[in-house]
């Protein structure tokens, strides 16, 4: 029943995440698309900010599908996630191009993108519950690490799909209709989802909390406000730094890498997709230990490792060669290692099991959500301002030692906490 309902939680993550990576490798691309083609900075900007608004109506989204998560159960609402998630995605591989319809264009792109952000907020985090409710206690960190890796497999088939296109159409193929294909095919793949969803029953966890679903809180998201702000305010302050650090990785740093330093962009894609491939496999093993040592001393290294070794990475990176970049990415995805995983286990843990839904949408798409958005437009005007990649680093080295603070004072340890208990809310 865990495998099942790890690939259930997990495979609508691997739906929104491909559209995301997708999204963010191809935006060079769907910037020609959708804006004016006349200052192609702007325009990337243009794109990288309806990300960021996508994201901002995340936290909407997450308070309305995490009550009714906390209300009426798990995996009634993540049914319905991935179904809009697919429609939506598709929807955007059949909208004309601004050279026909002028700022209808870019308008109906941030609508698809605004439902998009909607459904995303519930998205993740009730995933992440799902599976941590029916993971055995002591080996949470590994069983949620597949639900983080289903991210990764998202965005490796993402930047996996718009290489190949890149490779096989020519560049005005890929313009005109070849990015449309990829946008197209997330809708047989959340159908899937739903079936595989619809096949598997509702966490045990929330079932014994509430009563088999008979008891339950009657205005989840006020509870969570008043009663687990404390959590929140710790999950916000730890996990800002990995949003930073994983999109400025995924979605800006391939950008930069052929946009400002001259690589190949099939190149710099690739670069890219063997770090997420190198990655992978490791984050299991990260849960692992986590499981045996704690969720602090994993998080309190990543930190440390944010501020050390990625002003190193960019370093490396800037010898503008096919090698360079996959050694900086290499060096990159260390602290990747000892946070991904951790923070995701700990949007679940955090919070009780009557209001965990909640609780968990209101932590992680007040913080992570966001700022995952913000990211790629921030470290593009970093770079375009400061005409350096370092400041970018020393943007993430303020969140990383925000985290530092955090962690350490404020955040108490979870890896073997009774995840019914209401020991938080104090």
């Amino acid at each position: 029943m865990i495998r099942r309902a790890i690939v259930a939680g997990s495979i609508g993550n691997f739906v929104e995440q491909f559209d995301y990576g997708l999204y963010g490798y191809m935006a060079p691309v769907l910037a020609s698309s959708f804006f004016p083609a006349s200052d192609h900075t702007a325009s990337v900007l243009s794109a990288y900010a309806v990300i960021a608004i996508a994201c901002l109506v995340r936290p909407l989204g997450g308070s309305v599908l995490g009550r009714w998560g906390d209300r009426f159960g798990r995996k009634r609402v993540l049914l319905w996630t991935v179904v809009f998630m697919g429609v939506s995605t598709a929807a955007i591989g059949v909208l004309p191009p601004y050279s026909q319809i002028g700022l209808a264009a870019p308008l109906l792109l941030l609508v698809l993108r605004v439902v998009q952000g909607m459904v995303a907020g519930g998205e993740y985090v009730g995933a992440v519950a799902f599976v941590v409710e029916w993971a055995e206690p002591r080996r949470r960190a590994y069983y949620t690490s597949f639900a983080s890796n289903s991210c990764f497999f998202g965005i490796l088939a993402g930047a996996g799909v718009a290489a190949l296109m890149s490779a096989v159409l020519s560049d005005a193929a890929l313009h005109s209709w070849g990015w449309r294909i990829p946008f197209l095919a997330v809708l047989p793949m959340s159908l899937i989802a739903m079936w595989l969803r619809s096949r598997i029953s509702e966490s045990p966890e929330f079932l014994a909390a509430t009563e088999q679903g008979t008891d339950v809180v009657a205005a989840p998201f006020r509870e969570a406000l008043k009663s687990q702000w404390r959590p929140i305010l710790v999950f916000c302050g730890a996990s800002i730094m990995l949003a930073i650090l994983s999109y400025t990785w995924v979605t800006f740093y391939p950008e930069y890498l052929s946009d400002t330093l001259g690589l190949p962009k099939s190149a710099a894609w690739l670069s890219n997709m063997i770090s997420v491939a190198v990655l992978i496999p490791l984050v299991p093993l990260a849960g692992a230990i986590s499981d045996r040592i704690g969720r602090k001393p994993m998080l309190i290294t990543g930190a440390l490792c944010c501020i050390v070794l990625v002003p190193l990475a960019f370093w490396v990176g800037q010898s503008a060669t096919f090698a360079g970049a996959v050694v900086s990415q290499l060096i990159y995805i260390i602290p990747e290692f000892f946070l991904t995983g951790i923070v995701t286990v700990c949007a679940a843990e955090l919070f009780a099991t009557r209001t965990r839904f909640s609780a968990s949408s209101i932590a992680y798409n007040s913080s992570f959500s966001i700022f995952m958005g913000i990211t790629p437009f921030i470290a593009t005007l970093l770079v375009s301002s400061f005409g350096t990649i370092y400041a970018v680093w020393v943007y993430l080295a303020v969140a990383a030692v925000l985290a530092l603070v955090v962690i350490t004072v404020f955040m108490k340890e979870t890896y073997r906490s009774d995840l019914s208990a209401d020991k938080f809310a104090r």
